[in-house]
């Protein structure tokens, strides 16, 4: 076989792996519950799930005919209440509540995919702590999480982490610093287009453009100051963004947001194969202010902390970062290492930035 067949060969399995990780959507759910004023007692909220997660466990198609009506949606409601009963268990000084569901179903919408929105009732018979079970869809996805919010308070539900103790009344500066920052390092590393756009600066930063060439750095010094300052731009805009989305003092279109991120991801892809750009310092700053908005998002997702907001918003940035510089540790001294080789300059590169357009391009029309 010819080393050009080789390389071919490589970098179409490159592409498939690309291809079949981005087409593993994460499985994701929302239980958001707060006290009534009234009856304390009681949690009135809301579970939304994805439609596809449901059709796994409930006959939605009543009439066989492949497609799925409102109408077909709505009949199985019972169908609906009676699955929530068996997947969630709200305990109370060890006497169960009875979480029921009650009130129309809505639709919702989750990073452009189709969401059920499910009125939820809780009834406790006493106020004070929860003792949580949630056991939903881990049958057939065993990556599939639930983000549970108890009084802005939130948590995160998986299989190795089903249940829990919330003891909302008890809510310290502590535990809320813990629980944001954890889900700011774990959100960076869901986030598969905030990835493919650092990895994607991260490409060229071991290299020098020369006589319309990449060439190999000579200078490890000079990388590392590189990528400092590339990452210091990214972090300072997104925390800018983060902060002011987060805080309420700016509020812009998800939808919108979340296109130009994915075509942040494309210029930066497209502009290691074809420079533009040498110094990328204020373009990554600029296109990090929109990754900022969408890890506002995301935290908008999670609610914050009632008495602690702003720890929330800063130690959920300080995950992020932590998670960012997890990825830069394990990404860049690989990097530095295959720089010497001139297949990572003339294949490895250029193949691995046009994968990251070419994903990042789906991204952009999927999200319009």
């Amino acid at each position: 076989m010819s080393n050009f067949k080789s390389k071919f060969i490589v970098f179409v399995f490159l592409l498939s792996a690309s291809f079949s990780s981005f087409g593993h959507q994460l499985s994701t759910s929302y239980l958001t519950l707060k006290s009534e004023s009234e009856k304390p007692q009681n949690l009135l909220g809301k579970w939304q799930v994805e439609v596809k997660d449901l059709e796994q466990v409930i006959d939605f198609d009543i009439n066989n005919d492949g497609n799925i009506t409102w109408q077909e949606v709505t009949l199985q409601q019972s169908a609906i209440s009676q699955f929530i009963k068996r997947v969630l268990t709200i305990t109370q000084k060890e006497r169960q509540c009875i979480v029921s569901s009650q009130g129309p179903l809505k639709l919702d919408s989750h990073f452009n995919l189709p969401y059920l929105d499910i009125p939820i009732l809780v009834n406790c018979q006493s106020t004070g702590a929860f003792a949580i079970k949630y056991d939903a869809f881990f049958d057939f996805d065993s990556n599939h999480k639930s983000l549970i919010s108890i009084n802005n308070t939130s948590f995160v539900y998986d299989i190795t982490d089903s249940e829990g103790f919330v003891g909302v009344d008890q809510v310290t500066a502590y535990s809320t610093a813990v629980e944001y920052l954890y889900q700011g390092i774990l959100h960076i590393w869901m986030g598969l287009d905030h990835i493919l756009f650092l990895i994607a600066l991260l490409l060229t930063c071991v290299l020098i453009r020369e006589q319309n060439k990449w060439l190999a750095s000579p200078s490890k010094v000079q990388i590392l100051k590189q990528t400092a300052w590339i990452v210091t731009a990214f972090t300072i805009a997104h925390s800018i963004t983060l902060t002011a989305t987060a805080m309420g003092i700016i509020a812009p279109s998800s939808k919108w947001v979340e296109i130009g991120i994915a075509i942040s991801v494309v210029v930066a892809a497209l502009n290691n194969i074809w420079p533009v750009v040498i110094r990328l310092g204020w373009v990554t700053f600029g296109f990090g202010l929109l990754h900022g908005m969408g890890f506002a998002g995301v935290l908008g997702e999670l609610g914050l902390s009632n008495e602690y907001q702003l720890l929330s918003v800063l130690t959920f940035n300080l995950g992020v970062e932590i998670g960012q510089l997890a990825i830069l540790a394990v990404t860049l001294p690989l990097l530095i290492l295959a720089r010497e080789f001139n297949w990572y300059q003339r294949w490895l590169m250029p193949a691995g930035s046009l994968v990251i357009a070419i994903i990042a391009t789906q991204w952009t029309i999927e999200r319009f």
